[in-house]
């Protein structure tokens, strides 16, 4: 999955992709670089920053998605929103699923909107909101508490009408989460697969990694390996998707990993 976002202030890429002609060029480069999935997002979901109004997030995201979808009608695009209406219209202008940071929590609205156009949803554990997520998270136990609220939010989508067969599941690195409970998480990714869902695991880049390393001003250009061998690691913990900023070297791991696993 290749991470499109056209924002000005992601944290890996702010402002890079915000015009829309730049954001249809990379997003036509990571799919000749093999990427399965685009993942569009015209909010940042960093830690400590504000929402966007709908309005701008529509402005952003749709006019990437459509042309998207007609130049690449083979691949998946999913609409990465907590709104119900930017859910609705990025599905309508050729979005697949709905990459959803609350897991339904964020819009009473998002279950019938997904299950209305039959669309694939990623529910991922954030504690908190992006403004507030990284401010003293604590937990007993990550594994059992994460395992908890992505049954329960499953269940929640099931009840409301969406297959169980289109939904996956993120643990959600990095959103509210300390260090150790990333480590924790990646450590026992495989008791994920207990759920009975695709693992989606997004760390591309993220600050655990420089942290990890010893070294927490790592500049995003220098965190390109470390996520790399964290792609790796997750994949033979049990990743079914991996959600990353810089396909080639990912997909190269993911591919040695997976040969490796093969024999």
């Amino acid at each position: 999955m290749g991470v499109l976002n056209v924002t000005p202030d992601s944290f890996a890429d702010g402002g890079a992709f915000l015009d829309h002609d730049a954001a249809l060029r990379h997003g036509s480069d990571m799919v000749a670089q093999g990427a399965t999935i685009i993942d569009v997002g015209g909010e940042s979901s960093r830690p400590g920053s504000d929402p966007v109004p709908l309005d701008e997030e529509l402005r952003r995201v749709i006019p990437v998605i459509r042309p998207l979808r007609e130049q690449f009608p083979h691949i998946f695009i999913s609409i990465d929103t907590y709104k119900a209406e930017t859910a609705k219209r990025g599905l309508e202008a050729g979005a697949d699923i709905v990459n959803d940071i609350t897991a339904l929590r964020g819009d009473p609205d998002m279950t019938e909107v997904v299950r209305s156009a039959g669309a694939g949803l990623i529910l991922m554990h954030m504690k908190g909101s992006p403004k507030t997520m990284q401010i003293n998270p604590s937990y007993g136990d990550v594994i059992a508490e994460v395992l908890d609220f992505l049954r329960m939010q499953r269940d929640i989508a099931v009840a409301g009408g969406i297959q169980m067969d289109k939904i996956a599941i993120d643990p959600g690195f990095g959103f509210g989460k300390r260090l150790a409970d990333n480590v924790e998480l990646a450590r026992n990714l495989n008791r994920f697969a207990t759920l009975g869902h695709p693992v989606v695991v997004g760390i591309s880049k993220k600050s655990p990694l420089a942290q990890l390393l010893g070294n927490p001003k790592l500049s995003f250009d220098d965190r390109v390996w470390p996520t790399v061998a964290f792609t790796s690691l997750l994949r033979e913990k049990g990743a079914n998707v991996v959600r990353v900023h810089d396909v080639t070297p990912n997909l190269q791991a993911l591919r040695m990993t997976e040969a490796i696993l093969a024999q």
